[in-house]
Protein backbone atom coordinates (compact mmCIF):
# COMPACT_ATOMS: atom_id res chain seq x y z
CA UNK A 1 0.00 0.00 0.00
CA UNK A 2 1.36 3.38 -1.00
CA UNK A 3 0.18 6.43 0.97
CA UNK A 4 0.39 10.00 -0.25
CA UNK A 5 -1.34 13.33 0.27
CA UNK A 6 -3.00 14.93 -2.70
CA UNK A 7 -5.32 17.96 -2.80
CA UNK A 8 -6.32 17.64 0.83
CA UNK A 9 -6.94 13.90 0.62
CA UNK A 10 -5.02 10.91 1.88
CA UNK A 11 -4.68 8.61 -1.13
CA UNK A 12 -4.20 4.94 -0.32
CA UNK A 13 -3.01 3.17 -3.46
CA UNK A 14 -3.15 -0.60 -3.48
CA UNK A 15 -1.19 -2.77 -5.93
CA UNK A 16 -1.06 -6.43 -6.78
CA UNK A 17 -3.22 -8.80 -4.79
CA UNK A 18 -5.39 -8.31 -1.76
CA UNK A 19 -5.86 -11.75 -0.26
CA UNK A 20 -5.79 -13.09 3.29
CA UNK A 21 -2.01 -12.78 3.63
CA UNK A 22 -1.86 -9.28 2.15
CA UNK A 23 -4.83 -8.12 4.24
CA UNK A 24 -3.02 -9.07 7.45
CA UNK A 25 -0.08 -6.90 6.38
CA UNK A 26 -2.23 -4.00 5.15
CA UNK A 27 -4.68 -3.77 8.08
CA UNK A 28 -2.44 -1.95 10.61
CA UNK A 29 -1.39 0.64 8.02
CA UNK A 30 -4.98 1.10 6.86
CA UNK A 31 -6.14 1.54 10.46
CA UNK A 32 -3.53 4.23 11.03
CA UNK A 33 -4.61 6.18 7.94
CA UNK A 34 -8.34 5.83 8.60
CA UNK A 35 -8.14 6.64 12.31
CA UNK A 36 -7.71 10.39 11.99
CA UNK A 37 -10.61 12.77 12.78
CA UNK A 38 -12.42 14.13 9.71
CA UNK A 39 -10.06 12.34 7.33
CA UNK A 40 -10.64 12.67 3.60
CA UNK A 41 -9.53 9.31 2.25
CA UNK A 42 -9.37 8.01 -1.31
CA UNK A 43 -8.87 4.26 -1.66
CA UNK A 44 -7.42 3.56 -5.10
CA UNK A 45 -7.82 -0.01 -6.37
CA UNK A 46 -6.70 0.91 -9.88
CA UNK A 47 -3.66 -1.38 -9.78
CA UNK A 48 -5.21 -4.40 -8.10
CA UNK A 49 -4.82 -7.74 -9.91
CA UNK A 50 -6.71 -9.93 -7.43
CA UNK A 51 -9.26 -9.06 -4.77
CA UNK A 52 -11.03 -11.53 -2.46
CA UNK A 53 -13.28 -11.33 0.60
CA UNK A 54 -10.32 -10.15 2.67
CA UNK A 55 -10.24 -7.02 0.52
CA UNK A 56 -13.97 -6.50 1.03
CA UNK A 57 -13.46 -6.71 4.78
CA UNK A 58 -10.68 -4.11 4.60
CA UNK A 59 -12.84 -1.72 2.56
CA UNK A 60 -15.81 -2.06 4.89
CA UNK A 61 -13.60 -1.54 7.96
CA UNK A 62 -11.91 1.51 6.42
CA UNK A 63 -15.29 3.02 5.52
CA UNK A 64 -16.65 2.44 9.03
CA UNK A 65 -13.59 3.94 10.72
CA UNK A 66 -13.63 7.06 8.53
CA UNK A 67 -17.36 7.65 9.00
CA UNK A 68 -17.14 7.14 12.78
CA UNK A 69 -14.70 10.04 12.82
CA UNK A 70 -16.88 12.24 10.60
CA UNK A 71 -14.63 11.86 7.59
CA UNK A 72 -15.18 11.02 3.97
CA UNK A 73 -14.02 8.05 1.94
CA UNK A 74 -14.08 7.66 -1.84
CA UNK A 75 -13.25 4.49 -3.77
CA UNK A 76 -11.47 4.36 -7.13
CA UNK A 77 -12.04 1.20 -9.14
CA UNK A 78 -12.50 0.47 -12.84
CA UNK A 79 -11.49 -3.21 -13.01
CA UNK A 80 -14.54 -5.15 -14.29
CA UNK A 81 -14.09 -8.18 -12.02
CA UNK A 82 -13.51 -6.11 -8.89
CA UNK A 83 -16.49 -3.92 -9.77
CA UNK A 84 -18.60 -7.05 -10.14
CA UNK A 85 -17.57 -8.28 -6.68
CA UNK A 86 -18.39 -4.85 -5.22
CA UNK A 87 -21.82 -4.86 -6.91
CA UNK A 88 -22.72 -8.44 -5.98
CA UNK A 89 -21.84 -7.88 -2.33
CA UNK A 90 -23.60 -4.51 -2.16
CA UNK A 91 -20.44 -2.68 -1.14
CA UNK A 92 -20.69 -0.50 -4.25
CA UNK A 93 -23.80 1.10 -2.71
CA UNK A 94 -21.85 2.02 0.42
CA UNK A 95 -18.68 3.02 -1.46
CA UNK A 96 -19.72 4.11 -4.96
CA UNK A 97 -16.64 3.60 -7.14
CA UNK A 98 -15.17 6.44 -9.18
CA UNK A 99 -13.53 5.46 -12.49
CA UNK A 100 -10.27 7.37 -11.92
CA UNK A 101 -8.25 9.01 -9.18
CA UNK A 102 -8.78 12.35 -10.89
CA UNK A 103 -12.56 11.90 -10.72
CA UNK A 104 -12.35 11.01 -7.03
CA UNK A 105 -10.23 14.05 -6.22
CA UNK A 106 -12.27 16.48 -8.32
CA UNK A 107 -15.72 15.39 -7.28
CA UNK A 108 -15.56 13.43 -4.08
CA UNK A 109 -19.08 12.31 -3.32
CA UNK A 110 -20.29 11.95 0.24
CA UNK A 111 -20.15 8.38 1.46
CA UNK A 112 -23.72 7.09 1.81
CA UNK A 113 -24.73 5.95 5.26
CA UNK A 114 -26.42 2.53 5.62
Amino acid sequence: MRVRRERGHTVLEFRGEIDLAAAAEIAPHLDRETGRPAARVVIDLGRIDFFDCSGLRLLYRARSRVLERRGQVVLVCAHPLTLRVLRITGLSRLLPPQPTLEAALERPEPTPRP
